[in-house]
């Protein structure tokens, strides 16, 4: 008698549950298909950029080749989520970043976003150097990748680091994602082939600055694009 009546609270606890499930999954379905659509924006904002560099490239005084790699130490930003009911979209990450630290035993400066990655990451035993929180309403926004890609451009720029690398849950489709791990910086270009057009582009500012601006936006652009990737993982999942 005791487990009929135990089953029957049981029921009627999920029943009192659904309404708010369902609220949620409506919620996470919008944030989803905010996310893809936003990325695709992202993409087309990289391209553009890439157009720009095409005839910026032969106004400057050498086409810039890859920078020789610093000795100072990596810098791992691991990207997860602020809130639970997306199965183990967290943990996986974590899980990844795990596997990275093992190739990587020194050197490593670990940064992480997501309230719930932090908390995983500091049981784990992670030193976390900076931890931010993204919105549990929103998603994340373009200010957060343009400030840390400026900050750690600055440090690369003066030696202190050596690159950047991404661990994040990168979206495959409904409900599938792939923990990965991307560099960010240096930044990854395409190759890139220069235009000669007719008019030719007028450029009143010095090529050197305009590349170098160019290429802070293009890190911050991928840095951006990966956060929205990570949202539409995250909220696929959860739907």
């Amino acid at each position: 008698m005791q487990d009929i009546d135990r089953i029957e609270t049981r029921l009627e606890n999920i029943r009192s549950v659904e309404p708010i499930l369902g609220a949620l999954r409506t919620i996470s379905l919008g944030a989803w298909q905010s996310a893809q659509k936003q990325q695709g924006a992202v993409r087309q904002y990289a391209a553009h950029l890439l157009g720009v560099l095409a005839h910026l490239l032969p106004h400057l005084p050498k086409p810039p080749g890859p920078a020789a790699e610093a000795d100072g130490r990596i810098v791992g930003l691991v990207v997860g989520g602020e809130r639970g009911l997306a199965g183990r979209f967290n943990d996986d990450v974590v899980d990844r970043a795990q596997g990275y630290l093992i190739r990587h035993e020194e050197g490593i400066e670990w940064m992480a976003l997501g309230r719930r990655a932090v908390r995983i990451l500091e049981r784990r035993g992670f030193p976390l150097s900076w931890t931010g929180r993204l919105s549990a309403t929103a998603l994340p926004s373009e200010g957060i990748a343009v400030g840390l890609t400026e900050r750690w451009l600055e440090r690369f720029e003066t030696g202190e680091i050596a690159a950047v690398d991404i661990i994040y849950n990168a979206y495959l489709g409904a409900g599938r994602y792939r923990p990965a791990v991307e560099r960010l910086i240096p930044p990854q270009l395409p190759p890139v082939a220069t235009k000669q057009t007719w008019p030719p582009p007028i450029i009143e500012t010095d090529p050197v600055s305009l590349y170098a601006r160019v290429m802070g936006q293009w890190a911050a652009a991928g840095l951006y694009g990966r956060l929205r990737g990570s949202a539409a993982s995250e909220h696929s999942t959860r739907y």
